[in-house]
Formats: C-alpha cells, sequence, structure tokens
C-alpha cells in the first residue's frame, strides 16, 4: 500500500489494520540525511521539508507548537504535524518543525521485512575518545554518592561520553537501518538538529503519549547488562526484579511520574511493582502508568513537558540533581536526555527520552549514556553499566570499546 503525503490525511492513532509488506521498511530505505524518521511502537513517520521551524521565543514550548500548528493549518495544511527533539535543557533552542510532507506507515515491528538483516558495519578505522575518562567519570559517581550519604540529594543521573571519528564521511542511513532492525519494537530516530547535524538513536523509553484522552507514560529505572548466554541472561533478569537498589530506584521515577501527571488526569492506573522489558543489550525495570485526560485541551507535549526531566534522566530533587550534573559532566548533554517526538493540532502525539543515542557530524560521532547514581551505587559497576549501553550505537557502527 503506497505512503500519502501528510498534507491531508490525519495520522490514526495506530496503524493500518492490515499493513502491506514493506509498507513501514519502504519508509525505513527511504530516509536520506537531512529527513526527519521517528518509528515507535505505533507507526513510522518520514518527514521531508520544512513548512515552518518551531521558533525559540519567551512563550513555553507547547504554546509555541501550538501557535505553530494553527499558523500552519491557517496557510491550508489541514493536518499538520510538529515533529523533532528538544534539549535536556528546557530554556535551550529545540529542533521541532512542521514538515512540508509527512509520509506515515504502521509501525517497523508489523512489517515482516524488518526481520531481514541489516548490512553489516564496514570496516571503518574507529578512534575512540571516552569524555571523561572511566576513572574520572567512577570518580564522580563516588563523589557523588559520598554527598547522597551526607544527605544533601537522594538521586543524581551521570553521564558519559564516547568521541568517535572515522577517516571517511559517516554513512548515517546505514547506521539507522542497524538500529531500526535490532529493536523493531523500540524508538528509531534519525532528525537534524543544526546544518549537517543529525541525532540518531533508538530509545526504549516512552516518556509519554497522548491519544484523546487516553495518556500513556512509560518510565524505565533500573538496568542490567544483557548476556549471550542465555542461562546468565536469565540470571541477569531474575536478579534485576530482585535487587533493592533498582527498586528503590525505579519507585522514585514511577512516584514523580504518577505526581507529575495526576493534575491532567481523572483516574490512573499504576501498577504496584515493575515488570522486565529487553533491548538487545539491556535490561530495564518498566512500569507502565495509564491515564484518562481531564482536560481535552492538554496536549502530549504539555504533558511531556511537565514530566520532563523525570528522576531517570536527571535526578531527585530536580533543581539540585542539574547543578549537581553541571559540576560532574565535562561536556553540555544537548539533545541526550531531552525528548524527541511528535505532536499534532488535536493534542495528540509520543514523546520518547533521548537516550541510546548520538550525535552525528560528517566524521565524528558523540555517543551518549548514563547511569542513575543512588547512595548504594558502586562506580565500577556504574562504569560497566555506560558501557553496556553503548553497545546499542557501537554495534550499529560497528565499534568496541
Amino acid at each position: 500500500m503506497p505512503t500519502a503525503p501528510h498534507v491531508a490525511p490525519h495520522i490514526p492513532p495506530t496503524g493500518p489494520a492490515h499493513p502491506a509488506v514493506g509498507a513501514a521498511t519502504g519508509l525505513l530505505d527511504a530516509y536520506a540525511p537531512g529527513d526527519r524518521f521517528l518509528a515507535t511502537p505505533t507507526r513510522t513517520l518520514l518527514a521531508r521539508g520544512v513548512h515552518r521551524e518551531i521558533p525559540h521565543d519567551e512563550r513555553p514550548l507547547p504554546q509555541r507548537v501550538a501557535d505553530s500548528l494553527e499558523a500552519a493549518r491557517a496557510a491550508g495544511c489541514s493536518e499538520p504535524v510538529a515533529i523533532g527533539a528538544t534539549p535536556f535543557d528546557h530554556t535551550a533552542p529545540s529542533a521541532l518543525v512542521i514538515a512540508d510532507e509527512m509520509r506515515s506507515g504502521p509501525p517497523l515491528a508489523a512489517d515482516p521485512l524488518i526481520a531481514l538483516p541489516a548490512d553489516a558495519p564496514s570496516g571503518t578505522d574507529w578512534q575512540i575518545r571516552p569524555r571523561p575518562a572511566p576513572e574520572t567519570y567512577g570518580a564522580g559517581v563516588a563523589s557523588a554518592v559520598e554527598r547522597m550519604w551526607r544527605g544533601e540529594f537522594s538521586k543524581v543521573v551521570l553521564a558519559r561520553t564516547l568521541e568517535l571519528s572515522a577517516p571517511e564521511p559517516l554513512d548515517i542511513p546505514a547506521m539507522l537501518q542497524r538500529l531500526a532492525r535490532r529493536d523493531p519494537s523500540g524508538h528509531t530516530f534519525a532528525l537534524p538538529t543544526a546544518p549537517g547535524r543529525t541525532l540518531i538513536g533508538a530509545s526504549p523509553e516512552l516518556l509519554v503519549s497522548r491519544h484523546g484522552n487516553r495518556v500513556v507514560a512509560n518510565p524505565l529505572a533500573g538496568s542490567a547488562p544483557r548476556s549471550t548466554d542465555l542461562a546468565e541472561d536469565v540470571r541477569r533478569a531474575a536478579a534485576l526484579l530482585q535487587s533493592a537498589k533498582d527498586l528503590h530506584e525505579h519507585a522514585v521515577v514511577v512516584d514523580a511520574v504518577q505526581q507529575a501527571l495526576a493534575p491532567y488526569c481523572t483516574a490512573m492506573q499504576v501498577p504496584a511493582r515493575p515488570t522486565l522489558i529487553r533491548t538487545a543489550a539491556m535490561w530495564h525495570l518498566s512500569t507502565t502508568v495509564q491515564g484518562t485526560l481531564a482536560a481535552p485541551d492538554a496536549s502530549a507535549l504539555e504533558l511531556a513537558c511537565a514530566l520532563h526531566p523525570t528522576p531517570a534522566v536527571c535526578g531527585t530533587p530536580t533543581e539540585t540533581a542539574r547543578q549537581v550534573i553541571g559540576e560532574t559532566e565535562p561536556f553540555d548533554r544537548g539533545f541526550f536526555t531531552g525528548m524527541v517526538g511528535w505532536g499534532d493540532a488535536r493534542g495528540d502525539g509520543e514523546w520518547v527520552v533521548t537516550i541510546r543515542c548520538a550525535e552525528a557530524e560528517e566524521k565524528a560521532l558523540r555517543l551518549y549514556a548514563g547511569a542513575g547514581i543512588v547512595a548504594a551505587s558502586e562506580p565500577a559497576a556504574e562504569i560497566d553499566e555506560t558501557a553496556a549501553k553503548f553497545r546499542t550505537f557501537l554495534h550499529a557502527v560497528g565499534a568496541e570499546l
């Protein structure tokens, strides 16, 4: 079934009931640098061109997006959609646009062709530079733990980066293919954030979605690396479900999500215990929070901004954790731990936490990975956890630590 340009049809809450073979992978194959690609468990989107950029000014971001969507409708676009990325620092400019053309299809996981393997990475001679060095990162974790024992704060998420350089220009479409085909049930994206720069990744974490009056959030906190040995992999999953440290860390995040969404909802369903979800590289503790929206004018983006940043990407209390992040991390997070997603003029949309990602520019990649630090954290374990999280993207480019 051919895809249609965005200028008229509204994007449905789910893909077609009987998606044709190749409807979603066709959009993945059609991606070219400069396009905006986003695949979620409900749909696959490919946007081209820029009808208008979302401006950066004193208005709250949800208001700027709503005003831009309304202006696009007034200019003749019957069902405009905003798509793109927002940074970790909510005061910094976003990279959100209303596209000239939006093509939509079913989820990648519903397309049988997604099972076909991507081409293997070429034998690139990657130069890899960690920033900070692992031992420096470990020292930052130890310092944060010491401050927590003194009662200054209860959690902080500390990140580190890998800077990769290649002798040849990057093949971003090939990276996207490998990310999407390795975890087709997740959230895969490739979005321009500046001229010549692309934010690309495969996040497991839905921040929030809204379809009509139905609200869903899926916080993740508490992780363990996967193993290629089946018995060891199962052991790690079972241990994660019983880990007091990880269960506490997860409960803090779920409570924060529930408190942030409660003012917008008439009813909420919050499971008492988390379940497990898996990616190709990691196990995660997961809770699906559902709610019924009280006010129809609260858009998905407004809900996302009320939630962001959750303790899963920042810490608790939020402002203290932000300060610790600024004091400890020797880089600007940029779009890492921000949000990627889409939103329409009806208020529907999906916003995803920007993790398992990299910023790509010509011959260079910057990979990001973070870990939730609590009083029971051990520096060596957090170094190992971030190294495991890097593997999602390292696999996509054929590099190893």
